[in-house]
């Protein structure tokens, strides 16, 4: 096996901590001594130990000459854990290969630095663009502190997100419903706007049969607060504590209402097309929410294009047309051609049953 095969089950490991790991960044290991592999670990949680240490202590076998193959640079610093290239000596890995380098201040060079200092033969880039895929959340936030952004939504042919305007009504089928819930297991949060309450009145939780989903933070945009307290979001037993950004001339007591049973509630400045979306981001990133997956409604969709704060979309069209009465995915945004038009950058494409799903990462032409 190469180099390239066992950073794929490095890959592999990573990617059952997504969605588990924030604030930090999901990462596997894989360990290899005499073409046998002898250890697996990933990151699980923040502040337990890392991807290294776990796949160090499932060798249980002596590890001289052996080499490990870690999907993110291995850290040198001492933080909530010890470093990990410190237990990587010590364990007699002699060589290290790495995906990517950390683009963490702390680290971002410094644990490569640290291997090549001791004596461990280290390479790095090996499947970089697979190994920066998995944490594109991770790395907008280490650079900007801001939450990355994914736009979801369920469409008809004719871009209408339901049948009747202030009315629910599902466009596409099961397989789309599974691949959303897969999607809300993964990402830190979901966000949508007071209408979507109002109108289909969810819970915003993972529901995956057979599996261990995770619940989203759930969070909701409403100026005034005024979504009822009996709604299921606020309702639903849940981990994950749902949270409010309302304005911030909404009366204390309101507000202490919203607080009594159990939501977090924050304001935000106002502006002239509703809470300023940049500074929720802004607060969303203190908490250490490093992804948000926004499901809508149509106005919440257009004021994020029309902010440029989409990084990536998920686009699930199902086979009808829904006509003039249903309403648009996206509202009071305007593009005057094609030049100046959102786009997504080298779309994929996917069939899930009867419906299609596009997605990639969006691009702004001003930004280019």
């Amino acid at each position: 096996m190469f180099d390239s095969d066992y950073m794929k089950l490095a890959l592999k490991e990573a990617k059952k901590g997504i969605g588990r790991t924030s604030p930090n960044p999901a990462v596997g290991a894989v360990i290899v001594k005499d073409g046998v592999v002898v250890g697996r670990g990933y990151h699980q949680k923040a502040g337990t130990p890392h991807a290294e240490i776990h796949a160090i202590n499932n060798a249980r076998i002596p590890l001289q000459g052996a080499t490990i193959y870690v999907t993110l640079e291995p850290c040198s610093h001492t933080g909530k854990t010890p470093p990990c290239c410190a237990a990587i000596e010590k364990a007699g890995i002699n060589r290290v290969v790495v995906g990517m380098r950390d683009p963490n201040p702390l680290v971002d060079g410094r644990g490569l630095k640290y291997l090549r200092d001791h004596g461990i033969d280290v390479e790095s880039g090996v499947l970089e663009k697979e190994c920066e895929e998995i944490n594109r959340p991770f790395i907008k936030y280490i650079k900007t502190k801001i939450p990355y952004v994914v736009m979801k939504a369920g469409i008809s042919l004719d871009g209408r997100i339901n049948y009747q305007s202030g009315m629910s009504g599902w466009v596409t089928g099961d397989k789309t419903s599974r691949t959303v819930h897969q999607l809300r297991n993964q990402l830190d949060a979901i966000m949508v706007g007071s209408s979507t309450i109002l109108i289909d009145n969810p819970s915003l939780t993972t529901r995956l049969p057979g599996e261990n989903g995770r619940d989203p933070v759930r969070i909701i945009l409403d100026t005034t607060l005024a979504t009822p307290l009996r709604s299921k979001v606020y309702q639903h037993t849940s981990d994950a504590a749902p949270m409010v950004f309302c304005a911030e001339t909404v009366r204390e007591e309101k507000r202490n209402a919203f607080e009594k049973i159990g939501v977090r509630v924050f304001t935000v400045k106002k502006n002239n097309d509703g809470l300023d979306l940049k500074e929720v981001l802004s607060r969303l990133g203190q908490e250490g929410i490093l992804s948000v997956l926004v499901e809508g409604g149509g106005l919440l969709h257009g004021s994020f294009l029309r902010e440029q704060l989409y990084d990536y979309a998920y686009l699930f069209y199902g086979p009808r047309f829904a006509g003039d009465s249903g309403q648009a995915l996206v509202r009071g945004f305007n593009v005057t051609s094609r030049d100046m038009a959102p786009s997504i950058s080298s779309p994929r494409y996917k069939t899930l049953g009867e419906d299609m799903l596009v997605s990639g990462k969006l691009l702004y032409p001003d930004r280019e």
